[in-house]
């Protein structure tokens, strides 16, 4: 159950996410390049956090340090697919999305397409039971529930 703490910390990085650059854009005070240049200082981040940081970690651990072809290429379109989708975030605020809109209709989306691209990669075992179809209609629900009820 360790993992369950990383799966917080995620959530509760990502779910600030939104907030945090959009205040970032209105700081830069630009529009629409102040949108870009909050996604730039973000790349800046991300290799911090994504290159530095693994490669102290393994040089402290003494882990070994090789890849293969296959791991390369699905990590690299890992990292595309997941800066892509900052991007679209960055996109939707430079044509008039906020993060009470944007952020909460993302992570509703998301988990749909999860299990849609994992069913894909990883096929299921057995049967898919139909509860399934009735959780994608729930979570496109709390999504509309958010955005209906939000706090204005």
């Amino acid at each position: 159950m360790k993992w369950l703490i990383f799966v917080v910390a995620a959530f509760l990085c990502w779910g600030s996410y939104g907030p945090t650059i959009h205040t970032g854009q209105k700081a830069l005070g630009k529009p629409p390049a102040s949108a870009l240049q909050v996604f730039i200082c973000v790349g800046m981040a991300y290799f911090l956090v994504a290159v530095v940081l693994p490669l102290i970690v393994m040089q402290v651990k003494g882990m070994e340090f090789s890849f293969n072809k296959q791991g390369v290429t699905w990590g690299t379109l890992a990292g595309v697919l997941g800066a892509l989708g900052a991007f679209f975030v960055i996109l939707s605020f430079m044509n008039g999305g906020t993060p009470r809109y944007v952020m909460p209709l993302v992570f509703a989306g998301a988990p749909i397409v999860n299990v849609i691209v994992t069913m894909v990669t990883e096929p299921p075992q057995g049967d898919i039971n139909p509860l399934m179809y009735v959780g994608f209609v729930m979570a496109a629900a709390g999504a509309g529930m958010v955005l209906y009820f939000k706090p204005h």
